[in-house]
């Protein structure tokens, strides 16, 4: 016999602020508390700067692919980028879309600029890569 569960149809999914700690990166030091917009700036730069699978402190869902490009031709680095990112972001669920990407290179880096709307407004990024 299999058994059965009643799942009760009377609850509200309440969506988690994104209140957090303020990150001054120049300085390397915590600075207060931040929320919305800047708190999403600051998950962006998060996920985007850790490498995903290598960290023992995050899931396997969290951060990203950016290596393994050496080598490949900029087509393909350019294709593989907007799809790793894309894949990171959105495994945020506040961050509902990634677009607009644009690519510029200098030497063995590659600059993505792109679009990442999310639930408090659209936020403009941009992440260098070492090829």
């Amino acid at each position: 016999m299999i058994p059965s569960i009643s799942i009760p149809q009377n609850f509200t999914v309440v969506t988690q602020p994104s209140y957090t700690y303020a990150m001054d990166l120049e300085n390397q030091v915590i600075r207060g508390y931040v929320d919305n917009l800047e708190a999403m700036k600051q998950a962006i730069y998060k996920i985007l700067s850790t490498s995903r699978f290598l960290e023992l402190l995050y899931s396997w869902n969290y951060g990203a692919e950016l290596d393994g490009l050496l080598g490949r031709s900029k087509d393909y680095i350019y294709s593989e980028l907007r799809i790793r990112i894309k894949e990171a972001l959105l495994a945020d669920d506040r961050i509902m879309d990634v677009h607009t990407f644009s690519f510029s290179s200098y030497r063995n880096t590659i600059s993505v600029t792109f679009i990442a709307e999310t639930i408090v407004g659209d936020i403009t990024a941009t992440k260098e890569v070492k090829i």
